[in-house]
């Protein structure tokens, strides 16, 4: 694989952009779910300041986007339980719940797709 002059991969792989934008969504729907449906026991700020920086981590693993992917991948276990315990316990959020499962095990499975069969 080449590369350009930053280090970036030249091209990368459908399951690379789809990882990159599943990451992407899954730090939008944070945003999304703490700016529509604030914390009634905890501070806005400290929700997010528990939420987003995990997902801000992998940034320094760039531009090894499948190393990034890897550490935001294991990450996404701990917002997909979130997002289990979410869409159990509540109601309002319920859609940003399975919103923040279905991004995650896309997330998951691209990883899985991902990987190179050695043999």
């Amino acid at each position: 694989m080449t590369k350009h002059a930053a280090g970036w991969p030249a091209a990368l792989s459908g399951s690379q952009k789809t990882g990159l934008a599943a990451w992407a969504a899954l730090l939008a729907i944070q945003v999304l779910w703490y700016t529509l449906y604030p914390p009634v026991s905890i501070p806005t700020w400290v929700a997010f300041a528990l939420t987003m920086p995990p997902l801000l981590l992998p940034l320094l693993s760039l531009p090894r986007v499948t190393r990034a992917l890897l550490w935001v991948g294991i990450l996404a276990l701990f917002y997909f339980c979130h997002g289990v315990a979410e869409a159990w316990s509540s109601t309002g959020d319920r859609w940003l719940a399975a919103l923040e499962i279905v991004v995650t095990l896309l997330l998951i499975g691209t990883l899985g797709v991902g990987v190179r069969r050695r043999g």
